[in-house]
């Protein structure tokens, strides 16, 4: 038998080649088209929210009552009533004070039957605007009124790059020094009325700026000085939550988290500043900037919203502030109906812990007609759909009556709780804390 002639079979090898690399070109654009069409649509993630809100954000516990000598209680009568919200829901509340009277009175009781949770400002240049002259007890008494009200405090910013004094130096080793002082000292006194802090604002940026943060950036990079801030607020609080805050939610951010933890740096949760001025996020968007940087294992907390109710900004110049700037009834109905839909999305994601809200009533920063409340400090209807979630479809209140053995079962959203026993001797209250791991709340009555 003859052999086929070398060029045959190399014609057929050319084949095949060719064959199996179109195969497999066709089957990676097959797979990319599949996975683009696996990315769920924003009315696919509202439809199934609340299905992964019940899943992440509550849980089970069981209410035993027993006497005084340990024997079951049947039949007594169980009132629980949530008082907070673990998850925070947050805005900045720095002109409580410049308000007086009715009005001071009306953005405090206003803010506080939303908000659980409020940012505090400490940028450098108002903290201290000379050497050693801090504005010490006006951030005091914020923190004070908000812990008297049942609200988490946080500190913003400590390091940027703006709102730098003027008598700062601007060589990059004198203002480490500067800062390691200062970061000590705020961090250090503020301790036990606001144990978290957005350290380090924005570095992306920091380098192009002329003055002690951008040269040190510069010199250094980021990551070594992102990192070495964290480790100076541990180290003067080691129970605080420290966060990286920035407007920037790319690859280089990644990066930056990636390198931080690769580095054992005390990174407590990364924050993302969402400002709407130009135009609101697709919800797709919001949800894959959730989905990226789940997987680094760290809560994620969106540290400044805005959604405007009026019109959209039309100029590059982030730092001018526009007078006039009015909310419309458009624009105000616009944001009632995009405000409980970002929400939601954010509060059914499980990495999510925080939400803050930039600013509470128009005329804030820019001048935008951003708030909940308006100048006037009248609520829009964003505010009523927010509380009508946040209080109510989001909120546990229930009665009950203990079964044979003196027990009671609540489904609720982790947070805190008044629970109220009722029997024919008398009633007794207690608070609880309900978290993912609770068990048990147990009640022996005294009488």
């Amino acid at each position: 038998m003859t052999s086929r002639p070398l060029r045959h079979y190399a014609g057929v090898l050319e084949f095949l080649s060719v064959w199996l690399v179109g195969l497999l070109l066709s089957w990676a654009v097959q797979g990319a088209a599949l996975a683009q069409e696996k990315k769920p649509t924003a009315d696919e993630l509202l439809a199934s929210a609340d299905a992964r809100i019940e899943k992440c954000r509550k849980a089970d516990v069981a209410i035993v009552v027993t006497d005084r000598d340990g024997r079951s209680v049947p039949g007594a009568s169980v009132r629980v009533v949530q008082l907070r919200h673990a998850f925070l829901f947050g805005c900045n509340i720095f002109p409580l004070f410049t308000y007086k009277g009715e009005q001071h009175e009306t953005y405090g009781r206003e803010f506080a039957a939303l908000f659980n949770y409020a940012t505090l400002p400490f940028y450098w240049g108002d903290y201290e605007p000379k050497p050693d002259e801090k504005q010490v007890a006006a951030n005091e008494r914020l923190a004070r009124w908000c812990r008297d009200h049942g609200i988490v405090t946080k500190g913003h910013p400590l390091v940027w790059h703006i709102v730098y004094p003027s008598w700062a130096p601007s060589d990059p080793d004198e203002a480490r020094a500067k800062l390691e002082a200062r970061v000590t000292d705020v961090v250090g006194h503020f301790k036990g009325l606001i144990d978290r802090w957005d350290v380090v604002n924005e570095v992306m940026t920091s380098a192009n700026y002329d003055n002690g943060v951008g040269h040190w950036v510069k010199r250094d990079g980021t990551a070594a000085v992102v990192g070495q801030a964290l480790e100076w607020a541990h180290a003067a609080n080691p129970q605080a939550v420290l966060l990286y805050n920035d407007f920037d939610v790319g690859p280089q951010v990644e990066k930056l988290v990636g390198d931080l933890q690769q580095n054992h740096k005390p990174l407590g949760a990364i924050g993302f500043q969402s400002h709407m001025h130009t135009a609101e996020w697709p919800l797709e968007r919001a949800w894959q900037v959730c989905e990226t940087y789940a997987r680094f294992g760290v809560p994620l907390d969106f540290t400044e919203l805005t959604v405007l109710s009026g019109h959209y900004k039309t100029d590059n110049d982030w730092f001018k502030f526009h007078p006039d700037w009015p909310t419309t009834p458009e624009g105000e109905a616009r944001q009632a109906d995009y405000v409980p839909k970002f929400y939601t999305l954010l509060f059914s994601h499980p990495a999510v812990e925080a939400i803050t809200w930039w600013d509470f009533m128009d005329g804030g920063w820019q001048g935008a007609p951003a708030g909940l409340v308006r100048a006037d400090l009248t609520p829009k209807p964003a505010y009523k759909r927010l509380r009508e979630l946040i209080k109510g479809k989001w909120w546990t209140t229930c009665e009950l009556k203990t079964d044979a053995r003196g027990r009671g079962q609540v489904r609720g959203f982790l947070g805190q709780y008044r629970v109220t026993v009722v029997t024919p001797d008398g009633e007794v209250s207690r608070e609880f804390e309900l978290k993912r791991d609770s068990k048990e709340w147990s009640f022996r009555l005294e009488h």
